[in-house]
């Protein structure tokens, strides 16, 4: 009986000190995660959390308080790594290690490292959009731009700029949906002028393909958005050719009121003056050739039409 007891008591003995090198390892282990944070090395102290973790679940009660600071710990390294990721634009690892950030965070009861890694995936890939927008990248632009938007729809900057990536790619529709997005979100202003311009080039598209119906109703839809002194012009030009001249008229003085220093002002000036003259106003037609009597390109035939109109 004696022999028994004294095995017990040596099982029971080895047993402590096995759990006490156990524990002493654990605590090694956390220590050097402790350390590697200092040095900013976060793949490293992860590393050394997630071996402390497992090894202090599995000691039991004894190491409750280190398994609650490896819990403590892991969510923010965890974190550390998706920004360092961030900053290497190497944003599909970084959107992967944010999400495993996120997971454990919620899982360890760490609300602010959760909220924080939430946040950061659409800033991620709006950065990325910025990134690949300045290097022309346009069809990576839009990637990222796209990602960022449909977790944040209400951020009309981000709306703004998947559009001009879009619209480089000639998506039109789809750039005037992203547009019309960013004009919802407080983008109004820069996002109607981004819609304007989209149609000002289908407008002069139209002009140089001789469709001039087609350039009309391009440039009138430019200006249903924001006024663009280029869309007048291209509607003047195209209604002028339709022999429309009434449009013509309208649209061309537009376009001066817009541009009245552009340098091609006083050809169109010219022209507006020729065209009252056409329709019989010779009281607007005088007038018009007046504001070119003394250009050295139209100003010797302005003052013959001025003199034949009974002008002074």
């Amino acid at each position: 009986m004696k022999r028994i007891i004294l095995a017990i008591a040596s099982l029971v003995m080895a047993a402590g000190i096995a759990s006490a090198q156990d524990m002493a390892q654990a605590t090694e282990l956390y220590n050097n995660g402790a350390t590697a944070i200092s040095l900013k090395n976060w793949t490293e102290a992860l590393d050394y959390f997630q071996k402390a973790l497992a090894m202090g679940t599995e000691i039991g009660e004894e190491a409750d308080e280190l398994v609650t600071n490896c819990k403590t710990a892991i969510p923010g390294v965890t974190l550390a790594i998706a920004k360092d990721l961030i900053r290497d634009a190497k944003y599909d690892e970084a959107s992967v290690k944010l999400d495993e950030a996120t997971k454990i965070a919620e899982e360890y009861d760490n609300a602010d490292v959760a909220e924080e890694a939430k946040s950061l995936v659409p800033q991620m890939w709006m950065q990325k959009g910025v990134d690949a927008l300045k290097l022309k990248d346009f069809t990576t632009a839009a990637d990222g731009f796209s990602k960022s938007y449909a977790i944040d729809t209400t951020a009309g900057k981000t709306a703004l700029y998947l559009g001009q990536a879009l619209s480089q790619l000639g998506k039109t529709e789809e750039a005037v949906q992203a547009f019309q997005h960013a004009a919802w979100n407080g983008e109004e202003a820069a996002a109607k002028g981004q819609i304007s311009n989209i149609y000002v080039k289908e407008a002069n598209v139209a002009l140089k393909a001789q469709k001039y119906a087609d350039a009309v109703k391009a440039a009138d839809k430019a200006n249903s958005y924001a006024e663009n002194a280029n869309a007048y012009l291209i509607a003047g030009q195209s209604s002028q050719k339709l022999n429309k001249n009434a449009d013509a008229l309208k649209n061309f003085e537009k376009y001066l009121e817009l541009k009245p220093t552009a340098s091609n002002a006083n050809a169109i000036t010219y022209t507006v003056a020729a065209l009252y003259q056409g329709q019989k106003n010779n009281a607007k037609a005088i007038e018009y050739y007046k504001k070119v009597q003394n250009d050295a390109k139209f100003g010797a035939q302005a003052k013959q039409q001025i003199t034949a109109l009974g002008g002074k």
